[in-house]
């Protein structure tokens, strides 16, 4: 009474083939099947040694661009009053 038997998942594999039909399921492992594959791979990738090539760095703030950045004196003291 504890345990589910063959005769159980046989019914809800019934039941799940009618709801959701064969294509959908099949597109369904498909996708199920890339993502392990994508992440075995990833694991992989992750294990091999570094290659040498410097990492990309990304710019410096003395670096950016001045109009891109505000600092707080660019902003009129009416932009954040509650209105």
């Amino acid at each position: 009474m504890g345990g589910f038997s063959i005769w159980h998942w046989l019914v809800v594999l019934v039941i799940v083939v009618l709801v959701f039909g064969t294509k959908r399921l099949k597109n369904v492992g498909k996708d199920l099947g890339e993502a392990v594959k994508g992440f075995k791979q990833g694991i992989h990738d992750e294990d091999k040694p570094d290659d040498g090539k410097p990492a990309a760095r990304l710019p410096d703030e003395t670096t950016r661009n001045d109009s891109t950045s505000r600092n707080h004196s660019d902003v009129r003291d009416d932009e954040h009053t509650p209105r």
